[in-house]
Formats: structure tokens, sequence, C-alpha cells
């Protein structure tokens, strides 16, 4: 704390380095890739400029970006977001760092993104042996990748210790309430809500007096409330805890659940209140003079392709992929924000327009979307009250003199106070940020809401309170829900159906039930293969797709999937559509593997010493 600038300088980047969790914000747009690593390495060492050039492209051939060489010379903009992740963390080794310091570096990465990532830095970990500070909020990934965690509340750790030991045996009343939090692979939204976490954290301008917890535990006695917390130290290196009442709280054990398989008959009987018809949507790219000049023809990107799906009033449907698979430009086709290229788009019946402002008021009204960023929701400018009011102007709903009122309802009902009305976006949370997005949605009294990733950048606490919230609006208004997500716990809790889409096609569609136990597509099998699960008694296969993702320009005849297939059989794949293949009423998948080879699977994610799918 004492060095000057010139010695802090001389300590990072050299002894110790950082990851951060966006890497659109941590590169300079305006520099070339190699250029902004190879001005990391000379600034640290007294190596030529050309020794740099190639220390650069070993690094980025280290971290298995393809083609070193070119990816040296390309600007941020031109890499997907895990390989600008990937280049951050190649530059955060450049000088070989004592302490690595990662700041949330998954947050927003697709699962097998992920699972590449995490595996990439434990290689590299071992190799230069580097200590590292894993900063997060994802549990499942502090399970599968940390020796020992440390528990944060309102700026102090609570809990500290081997994961084996917190997870196992959590002894404080935050930890013990955070892996509750967690939405697991055997639980529905038909069992029970998930455990949220009431209250919001104290002001760290004026913290309680006591634990700093205890306003929100539920296991607080008045001693909690005016004793000062000291550190319990558990013997043989396990950590400590600070808790007065430890040892005397129930054992925590991962609860488990029956499989539930019922679907509502409301659901099941109901016409469909959407449906997509071999639904396309292509971008046309824009040629430059070279290629008019040599009469390349034009090229488009084939985003969704033929995707066909119905969706019933009240139901949850859910869009699960990669990053870049089409479930996001799906999504905007529907609400009307992106035309579709060709196919039927069909809602109650009649052919909706391509654009929402081709479509009439009461059909924009009934079709709303909840974004990834409520800040893209939310105007700056504008408070809470003006932006749900917004949909009751638009949409002449109600008379004006009852509008405030229907406002402070609306914020009741996604657990906000009425006075939250007054207040602007900077003032809140992200979390709160969210549930006005959410209000400002059903404000419109809509039938179907597409959920685009919208608990992707919160915590567990707060995902789990939205989910709940979600659920129980759902109930309230029979809104059906079209739920974009890549993190399945959340897809598996919350979905009546799931659909698999990669590459712009669906792969494989059924029920929760039915997707995550065998038989899989092979796709379907890799993406719950990578989900980061927290709970030691659960074990998985390891599955990890080879390869970039095919460029969906044009693409080739035959399984869009084939080229990272692990199952690969062999040139069918490469040159024939692949078979819709039928397991039940609502279970099918697309692929050249035979049905009874399919059935044949072993669970990818199953009870340890067991063959039991966890479902």
């Amino acid at each position: 704390m004492k060095l000057g600038p010139s010695e802090l300088r001389g300590l990072q980047g050299a002894r110790i380095a950082m990851v951060y969790q966006d890497p659109q914000t941590a590169l300079n747009p305006a520099f070339r890739i190699g250029d902004q690593i190879a001005e990391v390495v000379q600034e640290h060492t007294d190596i030529s400029g050309s020794q740099a050039r190639q220390r650069v492209i070993d690094l980025l051939e280290e971290v298995n970006l393809p083609d070193p060489a070119g990816v040296y010379l390309r600007y941020p903009h031109e890499l997907s977001g895990g390989q600008q992740q990937r280049v951050l963390i190649a530059m955060a080794f450049a000088c070989k760092p004592e302490l690595l310091i990662m700041d949330e570096p998954t947050t927003g990465l697709d699962v097998t993104t992920e699972a590449h990532i995490l595996d990439l830095v434990a290689k590299l970990k071992e190799t230069h042996g580097s200590a590292i500070l894993y900063i997060t909020h994802n549990l499942g990934v502090v399970a599968r990748f940390c020796h020992r965690v440390a528990v944060m509340y309102a700026g102090e750790i609570v809990e500290e210790g081997p994961v084996s030991r917190v997870f196992k045996n959590p002894s404080h009343p935050y930890t013990q309430s955070l892996l509750t939090c967690i939405p697991r692979l055997d639980l529905s939204k038909r069992d029970r809500p998930l455990n949220a976490i009431e209250g919001r954290l104290p002001s760290l301008t004026a913290p309680p007096i006591g634990c700093i917890f205890a306003p929100r535990c539920q296991e607080r006695q008045a001693q909690c409330e005016t004793s000062t917390i000291e550190p319990h130290v558990f013997d043989d290196n396990a950590g400590f805890v600070r808790c007065l009442r430890w040892n005397e709280l129930p054992k925590f054990h991962f609860e488990r659940h029956q499989r539930v398989t019922q679907v509502s008959e409301n659901i099941k009987s109901a016409n469909p209140l959407l449906m997509l018809g071999e639904l396309r949507c292509y971008y046309r790219l824009r040629r430059g003079l070279k290629d008019l000049a040599s009469g390349r023809a034009q090229q488009r990107v084939h985003a969704v392709d033929n995707v066909d799906l119905t969706l019933a009033p009240g139901e949850t449907v859910a869009i699960v992929g990669e990053s870049g698979c089409g479930k996001t430009t799906l999504g905007r086709t529907v609400v009307g924000l992106q035309p579709a290229t060709g196919g039927e788009l069909v809602f109650e019946g009649n052919t909706l327009p391509g654009m929402a402002r081709e479509r009439e008021p009461d059909l924009r009204r009934r079709v709303q979307i909840i974004f990834q960023n409520p800040d893209a929701t939310l105007n700056p400018q504008k408070s809470v009250g003006e932006t749900i009011r917004r949909p009751l102007e638009l949409f002449n709903l109600i008379p004006v003199d009852e509008q405030e009122g229907r406002v402070a309802e609306l914020l009741k009902s996604v657990n906000l106070p009425p006075s939250y009305a007054q207040r602007y976006p900077h003032e809140l949370s992200g979390g709160e940020k969210q549930r006005v997005a959410i209000a400002r949605a059903f404000a419109a009294e809509p039938e179907l809401i597409v959920c685009d990733e919208p608990l992707s950048a919160l915590d567990v606490s707060v995902q789990a309170a939205i989910l709940n919230l979600l659920v129980d609006l759902q109930k309230t208004s029979n809104t059906a829900y079209l739920f974009i997500s890549h993190d399945l716990s959340v897809v598996r809790y919350l979905s009546d159906q799931v659909a698999v889409m990669y590459m712009g096609r669906l792969c494989e569609t059924g029920t929760p039930e039915e997707v995550f136990v065998p038989p899989y597509h092979p796709y379907t099998e890799a993406l719950l293969s990578a989900i980061s699960l927290p709970d030691p008694s659960i074990e998985q296969e390891t599955i990890r797709l080879e390869g970039p993702v095919p460029s969906p320009i044009n693409p080739a005849p035959g399984c869009r999937f084939a080229s990272r297939c692990p199952r690969k059989l062999g040139a069918i794949c490469d040159s024939e559509n692949p078979p819709l293949l039928q397991f039940g009423n609502n279970h099918r998948l697309y692929c050249h593997i035979p049905q009874e080879e399919l059935i044949k699977m072993r669970p990818v994610i199953r009870y340890a010493g067991q063959e039991k799918a966890v479902v």
C-alpha cells in the first residue's frame, strides 16, 4: 500500500494481473489484438518487437484461439465474446504473474464457453504456477474450479474454508441461504418456490451493530443484533465462520425431489397462443467494392432456419443454446423487432405482420419483451412511475386519473413499494431495475412475454426472487413466456417445454423431464455436461465440444452440429439433414444416430455412485 507509482506500475501486470468481467471495456477498440498484448509484454520485459510479436502469437495459441497469427491482426469487434475473454486471459498470463485476479470472467458466457474458459485457466494455472483470486456469484463455478472459498456479505467475510467443507457443511446462515437459492435440476416450479433471501443489503454508511446479516437472518436472536461477532476458527485449516449460533443451526443438506411429470391441464388442452411454422430469419451481408468487382454472390447469415414451435396460453417454452445460435433473433422476430424472411408467425390464429410498427396497437400490447439488460428498457431521464405508466397511456388501458393507482399496484406486484415510482434508474440496484422492467411489461396486460436472458447478470439470491416473481405473475395473469436462456438450471425450474437450438435450427424439443435425461441429442448432452453444479452429491460426465462454431453464412447441407459432434457417424452427417426421431408424444430430436443407440446413452448428470439421472 506504500508503493509509489513507478513501483506499482512494475508490480501490476508483471506479478499481479487481472481479467475483467466485460472484455469489451477492457480491450481498446482502436488497437489490434496483438499490439495490445505486445504492449504489456514490452512494458515488463526487455525483449525486442519481433520477439514480443512471437511471444504474443505463442500466448494466443496457448489459449486455443484458431489462427493465432491472424487473430494478432484483428480488432476486438472481429472476435466473439468467448474469444475476447481468451485474449484477456492471454494478456493476463503474458508476464507469468504470481497472482491472477479474475472478476466475474464467465458472467454472460454460455455454459460450453464457460466450461472451456475454466478448463483453460486451470491448465494455465498449473503451467505457470499462478495463484488465482476468483470473484463470482456463480456457486457452481466455485465448486468446480476453486480450492477454498470466502463468502462475503456487505463487505465482510462471514465464512471461509475449503470448498468441500463449505458446500457440504455450511456454517453461516447466509451461506446456507445462498446454496438453497440455486435452482436444482430435480426441482420444478410445480414443486415449490425457490428459497429467496428476504430483505435488502444494509447501508454500508451505517452498518448494523452486531451481525451484519442479522436483519435478514431467519435464525437470529436478540444477542445477534447487539454482540460483537468474533470469528470461530475451525480445526485442521477448515476456515472460520462469523456466527454466534453456528453449532446450533440445523444440519444443511441439498434437498432431493421426486420427479414430477404432469403438466397442468389448461396447458395440455389449450389451443396454441403462438405458432411458428418453418420460420426463417436471414441477414444479408453487405458487399464491398472487392465483392462487387469479383461478382461474388450475395451472402446471407441463416440466424433462424425453419423453426417449428408452438406455445400455449400460460405456458413457458424455453429456448436454450450457445451464444450465436439464433435464440435472441427468434425472440426479436416474435416481438416484431426483426423481420422474418419466410415461414409462418401465427398469434391466436391470425398471421402476425413481420415488424411491430406494422401491427395493430392491440397486437403490440399483447406481445411484450423483457430484455437481458434492464438499462435497455429504462430511460435514465424518466422516473420509474413514468416508465410503467407509458404502456397504460400508449394503449389507453385505463383513465388518466386511475393510472397512478395502477402504477402502485404494479410495483407491489413485483415486490417494490409504491414510493419507488418517484425514483430514477440510477437509484436502483440491478435486481430492482429488472423488477421495474417486468412491471413495465405486465402493465400492457400482455398474453405473451419474450424473456431474453433476464437473469444472466443477477446474483443467485436476486435470481431466485425474480424467478418466484415470474411464476407468481404467470399464475395470476395466465401469461405465456418464451424464455431465452443458456442457464439450464433456471430452464429446468421454470419451463414447461424446452427447445434446444444450434446454428438457427432446433435439434431437440420436449418437456424438461424428457430433455434432461437420455436419450439426448449429442448437442444437448454436451450442454448438460458443461453445467456447473454446487451439489457435491452429484457427478457429471465431461464432454467438451472441440473446434469453433461453424459460420452461419450460407451453411452447408447436413447436420449443423456435425463438425463438432463427438458422436458423429460419418459422411452421412455432413451431407444429409438428420431425420426426425420421436420419443413419446412430446420428445423429438433430429439425429442420424439410430434410436436404439440413443436410448442406451448414460445419464450425463447423475447422483454420485448411481446411474439414476438427476431430474
